[in-house]
């Protein structure tokens, strides 16, 4: 576990010193990149896209209106939050909540990956279409990537560095905020991640 810590920590010392455009804004703006959070020795992982601003004012994953979305659907598995991990691909805030551009994704992508291979899941829960994309592209797990309004919930089988594992994509918490009836969607896709409890 200490060795874990000891190679997350230097992942966060990388992302706090790296030279991008987002990076000089967070500067500029006086917040925090937002690395992850949670058990290192995670059997689920969540990889989210970005932080907002509530996460990159707190240095937090998920603590804004759609970590209460994602904190509700852990309980209705009876899932407590500090037993996961969870993540985005992108460190740094994009201004507006605007959505990552491809650059900015391939500039912090590398870390995530580390993480991955740190923190060696047996199930990566993608939230939003973003990190869906990336996994299902750098991991080789199904081409053409499909929409995820037709793989949501489902599950593909990948090989990180460390073995195989499970990649399931989900939509985005926020979805729940903006269209209610979208919750119960996001409330039946995270059934199937109880068979890793």
């Amino acid at each position: 576990m200490a060795d874990k810590t000891n190679q997350l920590r230097r992942i966060r010392n990388e992302v706090v010193a790296i030279k991008t455009e987002l990076a000089e804004q967070r500067r500029k703006g006086g917040y925090y990149p937002v690395i992850g959070e949670g058990n290192h020795d995670a059997d689920i992982m969540f990889i989210g896209e970005a932080p907002g601003k509530n996460e990159a004012e707190q240095a937090r994953p998920f603590c804004g209106p759609s970590g209460r979305v994602l904190d509700e659907l852990l309980q209705s598995i009876g899932l407590a939050r500090e037993a996961v991990y969870v993540s985005n691909i992108v460190k740094d805030r994009p201004p507006n909540n605007r959505d990552p551009s491809a650059d900015e994704i391939e500039a912090y992508a590398p870390f995530l990956e580390r993480q991955i291979n740190i923190i060696q899941p047996r199930v990566v829960a993608t939230l939003g279409r973003f990190s869906m994309e990336w996994m299902m592209r750098y991991f080789d797990v199904v081409a053409p990537v499909p929409a995820i309004s037709k793989v949501h919930g489902q599950e593909f089988s990948f090989t990180a560095a460390y073995g195989e594992a499970t990649l399931t994509p989900l939509f985005h918490p926020a979805v729940a905020l903006y269209n209610a009836s979208q919750k119960e969607t996001l409330v039946q896709d995270f059934l199937v991640l109880k068979k890793y409890l």
